[in-house]
């Protein structure tokens, strides 16, 4: 749990720069606690940056997707998502690219855990990627 809230702060500081107050109310937050199969942990993490690069690349509502392991146990990993607004996150879960993924990799997580959140505070550097 203290990963997860670290995680939450660190894409807090780093994630929407000049975002209008209004603008960050209306954005969708999507957090995910996985356990993956320590066997399939190379596998894994290449199917979910493949769909987080495609997914913001390709989808205009999909602002941020970043995923992050544990240090000491690489096997937990947490996903933070950003989303124009619910609409775009229920777009986000029909695309081709999100389907296979979770084609590919469901055998591969072990738990699943989905939380959703409110913004409270959304910020970065102009141009800013991590």
């Amino acid at each position: 749990m203290k990963v997860t809230w670290l995680l939450v702060g660190f894409v807090v500081l780093f994630t929407s720069g000049a975002a209008v107050a209004n603008d960050v109310v209306n954005r969708y937050i999507r957090l995910a606690e996985l356990e993956i199969d320590p066997r399939q942990i190379d596998a894994f993490t290449t199917a979910v940056r493949e769909v987080g690069q495609v997914s913001v690349r390709a989808e205009e509502g999909c602002l941020a997707l970043y995923a992050v392991a544990d240090s000491d146990n690489p096997s937990r990993v947490h996903v933070f998502e950003i989303y124009r607004d619910s609409a775009a996150y229920q777009a986000h879960l029909q695309t081709p690219h999100f389907q296979r993924f979770r084609a590919t990799t469901n055998s591969m997580v072990l738990s699943r855990k989905l939380l959703d959140a409110t913004p409270v505070s959304l910020a970065t550097k102009p141009g800013f990627t991590p």
